[in-house]
């Protein structure tokens, strides 16, 4: 899908707002730059200014994910998301979206634990099961367990996330980085010592 982290954060707000704050929905640009940047669920916390916000409901307009939504007296612009129509998914599925989207990979417990102020399901297995069938239509993907972690996690495939182009490198990465550098620099100081007619 590529979406950009910005897009990504926008639109989850909007899923999660629809379903926690009914009352407030849709959203203004301030206040969905609120949810944007609130420090609570969220996974990174961001400090986005509206005019990136409205840039990326710009982008997701022309997806079809969202639009604007007029209030009858009201000046003030508001923003709702397509989402469950744009992605043929139920309510459910999109709350269980929306989660990752906001906090990205997550275990199956803890996401069942976290979606349950969008939507309560009845068990982890259900859980499961929607997002299994979430990768069936390649929104979703289990990753590999990793060393340290309690269970596998599922991650969301409508774009790159904050900090994955960012990934850390490690020890081992480093260490043959170190030793490439070091083989070319001792290539380079052997290569002055070097007859020029044997090159």
């Amino acid at each position: 899908m590529d979406l950009t982290p910005t897009e990504i954060r926008v639109a989850a707000c909007l899923v999660e707002k629809q379903r926690t704050t009914p009352d407030a929905y849709p959203l203004s640009l301030n206040s969905l730059r609120l949810a944007c940047n609130q420090a609570t669920n969220r996974d990174p916390v961001v400090d986005l200014d509206e005019a990136t916000i409205r840039q990326a409901l710009e982008r997701l307009h022309r997806r079809g994910w969202t639009r604007l939504a007029s209030s009858s007296g009201s000046r003030t612009m508001k923003y709702r998301h397509l989402m469950e129509d744009a992605l043929s998914v139920p309510a459910p599925a999109l709350s269980l979206l929306g989660v990752l989207m906001l906090r990205g990979p997550q275990t199956s417990a803890e996401l069942h634990a976290r979606a349950e102020r969008l939507h309560r399901f009845a068990s982890v297995g259900e859980v499961d099961g929607t997002l299994q069938e979430l990768a069936g239509r390649g929104l979703t993907e289990l990753l590999p367990r990793q060393a340290g972690q309690r269970g596998q996690r599922w991650r969301h495939l409508l774009g790159e996330a904050a900090g994955d182009a960012e990934k850390p490198v490690t020890s081992l990465e480093q260490r043959v980085t170190d030793l490439e550098r070091e083989v070319a620099a001792l290539r380079s100081e052997l290569s002055r010592y070097q007859d020029p007619r044997d090159r």
